[in-house]
């Protein structure tokens, strides 16, 4: 089973869609809001990422933005 991710923070669209689009795919996630936990700020930009949602598989291999052609891939 892959460990999903998400990302997120408090009034952001695509982060609302990208947790819809898993949810309504049966697709298991945790998700890690940077506005209660401004940590996850730090780790998102020591792997480059400017912007939320980022979704993050298994540790390693993650998505940026809200991208449903590649989190169809998740449902597989």
């Amino acid at each position: 089973m892959k460990k999903v991710t998400v990302f997120t923070k408090n009034n952001c669209m695509q982060c609302k869609m990208t947790k819809k689009f898993l949810t309504a795919h049966n697709i298991a996630f945790e998700e890690k809001n940077i506005n209660t936990n401004p940590e996850y700020v730090d780790y998102l930009k020591d792997q480059g990422f400017q912007a939320v949602p980022v979704v993050e598989i298994n540790g390693e291999s993650s998505i940026a933005g809200f991208r449903p052609d590649a989190l169809k891939q998740l449902a597989v």
